[in-house]
């Protein structure tokens, strides 16, 4: 029976090490992302979104089934999906406030080390 550690590489095969950067606003280029500058203004995107969404469904019994036109335009105020929305609300809170730190082909989030803090 063969198992694989997704954690650390096979012997003799180094990881690549991403070294802690000093900005610490942008996220990797590899990995998507959905975050918005502010939480409030992900917020209003999703109000936004939802509300479209909400609305076109509840005005089909008043104004007919042209109202679901309305729908897709929730995909722009999402950027995507609601799950792509949902994973963006999580990167904008989260932005600044944790660290991915990879040593030996270890990987792990620690949170970010602020500048020198007034006492």
């Amino acid at each position: 029976m063969n198992t694989v550690n997704i954690v650390k590489p096979p012997e003799g095969v180094k990881a690549p090490v991403t070294a802690p950067s000093a900005d610490r606003t942008s996220a990797p280029s590899a990995a998507p992302n959905f975050a918005s500058k502010s939480v409030p203004r992900h917020l209003a995107r999703g109000v936004i979104g939802f509300g479209l969404i909400i609305g076109s469904i509840a005005m089909v019994p008043v104004a007919g089934p042209a109202t679901l036109l309305a729908a897709p335009l929730a995909l722009i105020a999402f950027r995507g999906c609601p799950t792509c929305w949902m994973v963006g609300l999580a990167q904008t809170i989260s932005r600044g406030r944790l660290e991915r730190q990879c040593v030996d082909g270890v990987c792990t989030l620690t949170k970010a080390q602020t500048g020198a803090k007034n006492d």
